[in-house]
C-alpha cells in the first residue's frame, strides 16, 4: 500500500526506489499573460518561481505572443531564455495585435510538435492543446501535452474539449502526460471524461486547491498521465505564490515504469 502524507500543501508519497533516468518533474502554470498580482509585468519573478521547482517539462497557460499588452514580447521565448529551456508556443487565437495561447518549456529537445485547436461554441474563447514528443535520459520516448480549457461557468465547451483531447491524444503509441489549467474541479464531468483514459496525479480524496493563488479554495490545475499503469506518482506540490499569478503552479514528479 502507498501512503500519502500532506505537508505544507504537498502530497508526499512513500515510494520504492525510483530510476532517476525515468523520473520527470512536470510543472503546470497559468502565468496570467505575464502580469503579476502587484499589477506590474515581471517575467524575471515568474521565471524564478518556475526555476525553484527545477522542472524538466513545463506547461504554461495564458501566454501572449507579441501582443501590445506585453510590449511585443514573445513570452515563451523570453521565459525559455531565462530558464535555459527550449520554448514552444501554440496559438489559440489572435489577440491585441499578436497571439494568445499555450506554451511548453523543456529541458529536452523536441522530436516532433503539433498544435491542435479544440472545439468551442458561439463567441467563447478558442482553446488549443500543444504537444511535444521528446526523449528522456533513459532513452524512452514520451509525449507531453499542455492545454487550457474553457473558463465560463457552463461546462459545455469543457466537455467538448475534454472529449477532443481523449480522441486526439488518448491513444498515442507513446506514454503521455497531460498538464494544464482545466478550469474544472475534481469529480466534475470534464475531469471524469479525461479520467476515462488518464490517470490523475492528485489525491482524489483530498485534492489540494490551486486557485486563487492568494488563498486557494479549488483545484483546477492538473497533471494527468496515460497509460495509468506505466506511470508512478512520486510527489506532488502546489506552489503557492500570491504575486507571480492568480494561479498556483502545480508540480508533479512522475516515474515512467
Amino acid at each position: 500500500m502507498i501512503v500519502a502524507l500532506l505537508v505544507n500543501g504537498s502530497a508526499m508519497l512513500a515510494q520504492p526506489y525510483a530510476d532517476s533516468t525515468k523520473v520527470i518533474r512536470v510543472l503546470t502554470f497559468n502565468i496570467y499573460h505575464g502580469a503579476t498580482m502587484k499589477g506590474d509585468f515581471d517575467l524575471d519573478y515568474i521565471a524564478r518561481v518556475i526555476d525553484d521547482t527545477d522542472p524538466d517539462l513545463v506547461a504554461l497557460q495564458e501566454v501572449d505572443f507579441r501582443t501590445r499588452r506585453v510590449r511585443g514580447y514573445d513570452l515563451a521565448t523570453e521565459l525559455g531564455w531565462r530558464l535555459k529551456m527550449a520554448p514552444l508556443f501554440g496559438r489559440a487565437m489572435e489577440y491585441d495585435g499578436g497571439e494568445y495561447g499555450e506554451a511548453i518549456l523543456s529541458k529536452y529537445s523536441y522530436v516532433a510538435t503539433r498544435n491542435v485547436p479544440l472545439p468551442f461554441t458561439g463567441a467563447r474563447e478558442p482553446r488549443a492543446a500543444v504537444e511535444v514528443v521528446t526523449v528522456l535520459p533513459s532513452g524512452d520516448t514520451i509525449a507531453f501535452i499542455g492545454t487550457h480549457l474553457d473558463h465560463v461557468a457552463d461546462d459545455t465547451d469543457r466537455i467538448l474539449q475534454a472529449k477532443m483531447i481523449n480522441e486526439v491524444f488518448g491513444h498515442s503509441h507513446y506514454p503521455s502526460i497531460l498538464a494544464g489549467d482545466l478550469n474544472a474541479v475534481p469529480g466534475s464531468v470534464p475531469i471524469g471524461i479525461l479520467e476515462e483514459l488518464w490517470g490523475n496525479a492528485c489525491d482524489r480524496d483530498a485534492p489540494v486547491p490551486t486557485y486563487p493563488s492568494g488563498d486557494p479554495v479549488k483545484k483546477i490545475d492538473y497533471v494527468m498521465f496515460r497509460p495509468a499503469g506505466r506511470w508512478r506518482v512520486i510527489y506532488t506540490e502546489v506552489i503557492q505564490d500570491s504575486v507571480a499569478s492568480d494561479h498556483c503552479a502545480y508540480l508533479a514528479v512522475l516515474e515512467l515504469k
